[in-house]
């Protein structure tokens, strides 16, 4: 027999999975910006197919075999950290019947579809009769996990985007904010109510909008021999490591929104075109978490991004595109790129009201999946948690309220709590940074992120799914997650 014969089996399965993933992947991105309508529905059965097939050759009863045999052959530890993340791939697939992976994924190919014209049309009747099958699909989906694993229903489709953590943790950390958050708000707005600023006027030509965009991606290092940058109705990044995609929309009469998505997607492209590429094909290769995912974009877009000194080498590129105006005056452009002004979209949040859009719908989500709500109630639970939060009323408006997401509509339950978690490891990872590198802002404002960029390769880049989420945080900050990071960068910045 030959040496460690049974995780070679394992490597080899997983590799030939990734090349379908990366099919996947791209069919993917394709589908949500560049194909045609017409071409939805084939297109959903085209990806359920693969996605049917991915989980008959991962939960093919042999790997089952070769996963329990290869606990003890001889791995470095590379290796058995290799295996403990095929353990869990397979684990979560294993659980799954065919019927229900197909069923799900036709199911959110075409809620997905329709809520991109519905969304725009307003039509929350259509979207809920779309969304109330992905939500039965879900639950089922969670129902079988949480018995495997022992938790509730929502915990157990949690796991599957922020392994380890449960919704106990989440309340306790967003207790925490709820706490001192709102306060904060009302000061923050308070304070900035008795500055005049002045609002950049357009239009803004999309053609130029995107040339600034490509600028401000080569500036933060993306490499657009493996990406690119397109358009489609909800900005994300996608891909492989090999070839990423990032998406941002446009408004000619809005010049920082689109900019900023493209720093933000920025973020995750560099950490997918950063991790480890000696172990491609392996789940071992691949991000550590959704949490740390968003941790690298807010890292990119909020701490990086909205500070002072990388707003000031950005404006030149902004007169040189635009032409000069009273707005882009430096202080004033600082400023306005700072200002909190709580309203409906969580896309275009500043950093102060993000975290309420995302415990809104972590709450809303948690009571859906686990059965003490129903899709019929979302938009009163919605109108009524953003009036408590933000002041504002959603009544009879759901594109700018429960429909302006893209998440659920492929049963992304569970994926919310990621962007506080991220803006929080952000936040430490941050002053990490800082105290690693005394010279960062002087770098910063001169445009040099060489020594930033290498922290972060060195620190959380080039591990991919090597250790657990806590022992990342803790070996790049010499803690586990401290929200006090996140709340004093907030007060530091905007008091």
């Amino acid at each position: 027999m030959k040496k460690n014969e049974n995780y070679e089996s394992l490597t080899r399965t997983f590799s030939r999975l990734s090349k379908f993933a990366h099919l996947s992947a791209i069919a993917g991105w394709d589908m949500f910006a560049m194909m045609p309508p017409g071409g939805s529905t084939a297109r959903g059965e085209a990806l359920a197919e693969l996605g049917v097939l991915q989980h008959q050759i991962l939960t093919d009863k042999r790997v089952g075999e070769w996963l329990q045999s290869a606990e003890s052959e001889d791995l470095n530890d590379v290796e058995q950290a290799n295996l403990r993340e095929m353990t869990r791939h397979y684990q979560q697939a294993a659980l799954l019947p065919e019927s229900l992976v197909e069923a799900k994924s036709l199911a959110g190919s075409k809620c997905e579809h329709a809520w991109r014209s519905q969304r725009p049309a307003n039509d929350w009747l259509g979207f809920s009769a779309n969304l109330k099958e992905v939500v039965k699909l879900s639950r089922q989906e969670a129902h079988i996990r949480a018995e495997a694993k022992g938790c509730s229903p929502y915990d157990a489709l949690l796991d599957i985007f922020e392994p380890d953590m449960t919704s106990a943790r989440l309340d306790v950390l967003f207790a925490d904010l709820k706490s001192w958050l709102p306060d904060l708000l009302v000061k923050v707005v308070d304070k900035q109510s008795r500055e005049h600023l002045i609002a950049p006027q357009g239009p803004f030509p999309t053609a130029t909008q995107r040339e600034l965009g490509l600028e401000a991606m080569t500036l933060l290092g993306f490499d657009f021999n493996a990406g690119r940058l397109d358009v489609s109705a909800h900005p994300f990044c996608g891909g492989v490591p090999e070839d990423v995609r990032i998406t941002t929309r446009y408004d000619e009469n809005e010049l920082l929104s689109a900019l900023f998505g493209v720093v933000h997607e920025t973020g995750h492209a560099r950490y997918e075109q950063n991790l480890p590429r000696q172990w491609l094909g392996q789940p071992v290769a691949l991000a550590r978490s959704t949490a740390i995912h968003e941790s690298q974009s807010l890292f990119f877009e909020m701490q990086l991004g909205r500070s002072d000194a990388f707003l000031k080498q950005l404006l030149p590129a902004i007169v040189q595109h635009f032409g000069p105006q009273p707005a882009f005056e430096e202080s004033n452009f600082i400023a306005w790129n700072q200002r909190v002004k709580p309203g409906f979209i969580r896309v275009d949040a500043d950093e102060v009201s993000y975290p309420a859009h995302v415990i809104l719908r972590y709450e809303i989500e948690r009571a859906l999946i686990d059965g003490d709500i129903e899709v019929d109630d979302i938009p009163a639970l919605w109108n009524e948690k953003m009036q408590s939060w933000l002041g504002l009323s959603t009544e009879g408006n759901y594109q700018n309220g429960c429909m302006q997401d893209i998440h659920w509509t492929d049963g992304g339950f569970g994926y919310f709590p990621s962007y506080t978690l991220g803006a929080m490891y952000a936040a430490q990872l941050f002053q990490a940074a800082r105290t690693a590198l005394p010279g960062l802002d002087n770098a910063v404002a001169n445009g040099d992120f060489s020594a930033l960029f290498d922290w972060l390769r060195q620190n959380i880049w080039q591990h991919g799914s090597r250790f657990s989420t806590s022992q990342l945080i803790e070996q790049a900050t010499g803690e586990a997650l401290n929200s006090r990071y996140f709340r004093d960068h907030l007060t530091k910045r905007y008091l």
